[in-house]
């Protein structure tokens, strides 16, 4: 008899105006999805208050789910430098949750997303919602929860890409350890 391993990935579409993201749970082959929501961020005022609600409110579902593997979109390079540095902040911010869990993170880049869900890089958040709700059996209603169908993207193709390749190191003296070749010594 053969004992089908579990994996809770949490997946994360960083937004400094709407952050959306996606919970599924992985069973063999299977997958279920747990949770997907977005995170509101227009009504405070500044970036910092934005960047605590971020901080709690991705705390608060890796504390309510305690995903295995946390998968990002990696922001993707514009003109507006503000803009991009505004959702690395973000993007940091929801990173630095994750870590403060030890919970193993990996990067997507949205065309990377986009092939692996629908078998087009260029396709549209509309062209991804349409091809999650047929794969994962939801309805995703109305355009207003497209970025947290970006977040379930971003958890799927985790999944179909095996999911985290790196060790499971327990903290940075285990990993500099096993990797004294990435030490950079100071002159």
């Amino acid at each position: 008899m053969t004992i089908e391993s579990e994996k809770i990935i949490l997946g994360i579409d960083p937004g400094t105006r709407i952050m959306g993201y996606g919970v599924i749970k992985i069973l063999g082959r299977k997958v279920e999805v747990l949770q997907y929501g977005v995170i509101h961020l227009e009504k405070y005022n500044t970036q910092e208050l934005k960047l605590k609600k971020i901080f709690e409110r991705i705390t608060q579902i890796i504390d309510e789910f305690l995903p295995d593997e946390v998968a990002l979109e990696a922001p993707f390079f514009g003109k507006n430098v503000q803009s991009m540095l505004k959702l690395g902040r973000a993007q940091g911010v929801a990173m630095t949750a994750a870590l403060m869990r030890e919970i193993p993170i990996t990067e997507y880049a949205p065309r990377k997303v986009k092939q692996s869900v629908t078998g087009k890089g260029t396709a549209t958040k509309q062209e991804l919602a349409t091809m999650l709700e047929k794969i994962l059996k939801i309805d995703f209603a109305n355009d207003t929860l497209l970025d947290a169908s970006d977040a379930l993207g971003v958890a799927l193709c985790h999944f179909y890409q095996g999911g985290t390749k790196t060790s499971k190191l327990k903290g940075w003296s285990e990993f500099l350890k096993e990797n004294p070749n990435k030490i950079k010594k100071r002159n």
